[in-house]
This record gives C-alpha cells, structure tokens and sequence, in this order.
C-alpha cells in the first residue's frame, strides 16, 4: 500500500514536473501562448481569423530576415546589414523591371543576386579581411541603403503588377507573405538540421578553433553562411516591397534589430552554436503579437516601445531560465524521448490556442461597442512636432466631440504604417484617419481599408489610387513656390542659396521640393549651390548645415523644408543667420515661430498642424456617421514672418 501510494505521489509530481519541463523546454513558446492569451482577455478583436492572419503577414517581413540572421548568429556572427540589404535588393527589382525593361523573372534573379553579392562582400571581408562581422556588417548597412537611394533617386519606384501580387491572398484568405515565410522556414530547418553546412554552422558557433582543426574549411563556409543570409534579406526585401507594391529606398530601416531580436527571443545564443528555425519563427510571431495587440488596446504609441522592450527582455530571461534548468543532469534514456517531449510541447500549444480561440469568442461573443464612435488616427511619425501637433488638434476634438481616438506612430516606416493600418481594420473601427509615411506605398493598405467598407480620410499627404471619404490637407507644392518667392524677394533676386531636403523618398519632402524649384524659375538671378537631406531631423540639419559651410561659407540664403532642420541651419550659421543669411522653414512649428519673432529664421511658411488635426476628426465622426462631407479641404498656408508672427495663432 505505501509503495502504491509512493507511486501515485510520484507520479502526479512527474506529471506535474513533465509540464513544467516541457514549458520550460520551449521558453518562447511559453511566452508566445501567454502573450495570446493575455492579448486574447484584453481585447475581443485579436483572437479572429482575419487579426491572426494580420498577424502572420506582420511577422513574415521580420521572420524571413531572421532566418537568415539565424545561420550568422548560429555561427557565433552577427549581420547588421539586413534591412539595408533588403531594400536594395527590392530596389534593384523594381529598377531593373521598369526603368530597365528587364522581363520580371530576370529582374527576380538579378535582385536575389545582389543580395547574395552583399552576403557574400560581408562572408570576404570578415573571413579573408578580418574585419570584425560587426564592423564588416555595419559598413554594408550604410552601403546597402546608400546604392538603394543612387538606383531610386530618392524616390519610391513602382513594381510591376505580376510581383505586387505576392502581396496578395490566395484562394481569397490565405496570404502569400506568410505561405513565403513557412517556406523559408521550412528551407532554415532543412539547411541547419539536415545539411553538411548546418552542422559546420553549429560546429564553428560552438569552438572556431576546434572546427579549423577538425578539418573544416571555416573561411569558406563562412563565406557561404552570410551568403545565405543575403539570399534571405533579398527574399524579404521582395515580400516588403511587394506589400506596397513599391520598392522603398529607405524601407526595413531598423529591421535588422527586429530580426536579431527574434531569433534571440527565439532560443538562440549571441555566443554562438544554438539556435533552430522554430524559435527563430516563434520570436517573430511575438514581436508581431506585441505591436498588433497593443495597437488593437490603444496603448500609446510612446509607451508601445517600452512595453515591447521589457516584453523582449522577460522573453529572453525566460529562455535563461529554461537554460540553467536543462544544465541538470538528465536521467538514463531521457534525452530519447526529447523529441518526443518537443512534440507534446507543440501539441499542448495547440490546445491551449484551441481553448482560448473557444474561450474569447465566448466571452466577446456579447460585445457590441458604438464602432461610429471609434477612429483610428495613423500618423507617420510621432518624432517631428508638426505630426504631435497634429494628434494633438486630432485629441483636443475627440474629447470635444465625445469620440474614443487611437493615434499610432508608423516611425516614418510604410511598412509598419501598413501593419497599423490592418490593425485598426481588423478592430473594425468606424473611421480611420491617415497621415501617410508615401502617398504611394499606404495605397495596398488603404484599398484592404476600402475592402473592408471602412471609411478613409486622409491627413496632410494624400493617399493615391485608393478611396479617401476626404483629404484634410495643406498644399506642399503651393507652400514651395510661396516659400521660393519669399526668399527671393528678400535677397532681391540675387544670390546663392542651399536646400536642406526632408528623408529622402518621402512625398512631402518631394512635393516641397518641387514647389520650391518651380518658383524659382521666375527668379534667374539666384543660384543653388547645394541640395542636401537632413532627414526632417534639427541635428541632422545642424550637421549638414556645418558641412556645407565648409565649401559654400559665402552662402546668402537657407530653404530647409521643415522647421526643425531650418533651426538647425541657424545654430551652424551662428551670428549669420537672420542678418547676412535669410533662413526658411516650412510647417509653422512653434519653436519655428519664436525664432521668426527673435529675427533668427526670416520666415516660416506655416500649414497650421493643429487645425489639420481637428478637421480630420469632424470630417472623420461626420463620415461614420453617414452624412456627407467635402471631398477636399485644403486648410490655407501663411508666409510668417516678423511682420505677422504676433497675430499669427497657428
């Protein structure tokens, strides 16, 4: 009896240990089911079929560049150089197919070929240049978005329609972008599991030394193994591009982090020698549960970035944990059964997903909020006080009107606007309000918003080729000529001046641009020594400001197309600026406005950002609302300058 009930006893604690085991087995599997389920409780529009196959697309950007970092870091490198790669090489198909006239299948190889030429520069330079993969890696960053913007021009370039399809569903629900990604993954399992090279790769991450004195040739397979890391940015690159139906010059900025990220979420190790294509999949999913639940919560977009980054740091202290616990000696027979115990693992997966699919739908299955009432606002960027003027016109007259108001922040990043904008419809909002990143790029995005038969109302930039209820807009190319005339006259016709331009390929900056030079063709008599872009940033524009000085210190007038870069243009004139050197900015900022009151900035031609926020409101709820609205509302631009600033509101 006492040996039975010794047998019960252990058994309910090996039962009871087994799962602990197996969830501490898979740490980021762990997470990810915490993570669903979490999101799942918090809002009733995450767990649906159509916000889970978001969330797929979401992740296949960031997962197929992780599977490529998967075999560098496995190897004990790292490739800092993805997402650069990956926009040249989308850059480089679109080029070659359209301005080339290259059949699509060429332009397909040419474009996976350059990413494997990139892949294979960094494999030479860290295995026959010694360069550190850091070092060597971080040069090709800057190269890579450097080529992208010499073929683009600066400038989006559309893609022929047979690739913009792999941005599209087959059979009407499954999307192409995450049947690629399974691929991929399916071809890193492979490559790691089953190949000669996946177990060098695991061989070198685990001792280099030893692997060189065993008889592997690790120059080479080095060589190989970033090579299959370009190959897998190109792939990428395409599936992006193909979402927007554009290649982006300045697209997958910051991506390499994300996929680093991931593939560390997902089990491996910086030092090398760990690592499977399944955590790597599993480490994208969570970044991409993250940003999809939290925008479907209206968590604000700030606070998005530090939540994200403690999620990313408990994920990986999880997987350290599950580590020292397998450091254990393991009993006779049981590393037999890890396959096994892996299995189970994914089958208990399974079903607590099943169960909480069931459980939500249950519990949401009564919800029924006033959606009319619910407006999703996607701005470009949050880092500029032009667009935080904006969101805050658009949430002064939200709580006026009574109107429950989401604002995300893209990042300056049309990807990741086009990931917000899927949210916001599978959320199914009563309107959703776009400051697009490219007037070109949101248009995939925003056709799947009219597909939905939610209404879309445009702010600031228009959104081309797909329905907008109405556009809530200054004209750019009018603030140009205005901006053009204004210096001109102040220079009397005569002079040299230079241009700082916004990020290069965006519209704004390349409408701006366009008014600007179209105006000063009336005036002959000045000349343009000097186009450079500073990014819409104050530093930047202090930066380049500095460095134009040196070959231009005679210079008589600044156009910078934003108000932060032209304050920035007035710190590296010093006491120039304002007397010998006329400085013009453009938005009308408030820190623009006190440097045309202190005489500093001559003028600034002002859109009044708070006003296009709450007219973007009232004609959003008037929208949901069903009543009519103005197809076009163009909120008047304003010369400010000393003269006028003391009754100018803003």
């Amino acid at each position: 009896m006492a040996t039975d009930t010794l047998k019960s006893t252990t058994g309910a604690g090996g039962a009871t240990g087994g799962l602990r085991r197996l969830l501490l087995d898979n740490g980021a599997l762990t997470a990810l089911i915490v993570l669903v389920i979490a999101m799942s409780a918090l809002s009733g529009d995450f767990m649906t079929a159509d916000n889970l196959l978001n969330v797929g697309v979401q992740a296949a950007v960031t997962a197929i560049l992780a599977f490529g970092v998967t075999f560098v870091i496995v190897s004990a490198g790292i490739d800092l150089s993805v997402g650069s790669v990956a926009a040249l090489s989308a850059t480089v198909l679109a080029w070659s197919a359209t301005s080339q006239g290259l059949p699509v299948a060429l332009a397909v190889v040419l474009a996976i070929a350059t990413g494997i030429a990139c892949g294979l520069v960094n494999g030479f330079l860290i295995s026959y240049g010694k360069l550190p993969p850091f070092i060597a890696t971080l040069a090709m960053l800057s190269v890579g978005r450097g080529l992208s913007l010499v073929i683009s021009q600066g400038s989006p370039i559309a893609l022929p329609g047979s690739v913009s399809h792999l941005g599209d569903t087959l059979g009407g629900w499954l999307p192409v972008p995450v049947l690629v990604m399974v691929v991929m993954g399916l071809i890193t399992a492979l490559v790691l599991g089953r190949t000669y090279i996946g177990r060098s790769m695991y061989a070198i991450g685990g001792n280099e030394e030893a692997a060189r004195l065993s008889g592997l040739r690790v120059k080479r397979q080095k060589l190989a193994i970033y090579a299959f890391s370009g190959l897998f940015a190109a792939a990428a690159g395409i599936v992006l591009a193909a979402r927007l139906s554009s290649a982006q010059p300045q697209a997958a900025q910051g991506y390499e982090l994300d996929a680093i990220a991931a593939v560390v979420i997902g089990g491996a190790s910086l030092a090398g020698g760990t690592g499977k294509a399944s955590g790597t999949l599993i480490g994208a999913l969570i970044l991409a549960v993250l940003r999809n639940g939290l925008n479907l919560l209206s968590v604000s977009a700030f606070w998005q970035q530090v939540v994200i980054g403690v999620v990313i740091a408990l994920a990986v202290l999880l997987d350290t944990v599950r580590r020292k616990a397998g450091a254990t000696p393991v009993a006779a027979g049981a590393s037999g059964g890890g396959k096994g115990r892996q299995a189970a693992t994914y089958v208990l997966a399974a079903v607590v997903a099943a169960a909480v699919v069931g459980a939500m739908s249950f519990l949401h299955s009564g919800s029924s909020a006033a959606k009319d009432q619910k407006i999703g606002l996607a701005l470009s960027t949050l880092n500029n006080p032009f667009f935080v003027q904006i969101r805050a016109g658009a949430q002064q007259e939200a709580r006026k009107l009574g109107v429950d108001l989401t604002v995300t922040d893209a990042q300056n990043d049309a990807s990741q606007q086009a990931n917000q904008l899927q949210n916001f419809t599978s959320e199914g909002l009563g309107t959703i309000i776009v400051n697009a990143v490219d007037s070109d790029a949101v248009t995939p995005a925003a056709k799947a918003v009219n597909k939905a038969g939610i209404p879309l109302v445009a702010v600031d930039r228009a959104v081309n080729n797909a329905d907008t209820a109405a556009l809530v807009a200054s004209d750019n190319v009018t603030g140009g000529r205005l901006a053009a005339k204004s210096l001109a006259d102040r220079l009397g016709g005569k002079g040299t001046i230079v241009v700082l331009q916004g990020q290069a390929g965006t519209s704004a900056s390349r409408e701006r641009g366009a008014g600007f030079t179209a105006g000063l063709k009336a005036y002959p008599g000045i000349k343009v020594v000097a186009e450079q872009p500073a990014d819409w940033d104050r530093t930047k524009g202090l930066d380049v400001m500095t460095n134009l000085l040196q070959a231009h210190p005679d210079v008589d007038g600044v156009f910078a197309e934003n108000d932060e870069m032209a304050l920035g243009a007035i710190k590296a004139l010093g006491g120039k600026a304002g007397k010998s050197v006329a400085v013009i900015g453009f938005d009308g900022t408030p820190d623009g406005l006190s440097a045309v009151k202190a005489g500093t900035l001559y003028a600034s031609v002002a859109q009044q950002p708070t006003e296009l926020g709450r007219i973007a409101v009232q004609n959003a709820l008037k929208v949901a609302e069903g009543k009519k609205v103005t197809k076009s509302v163009m909120v008047p631009v304003k010369v400010v300058t000393k003269e006028n600033v003391a009754g100018f509101s803003g």
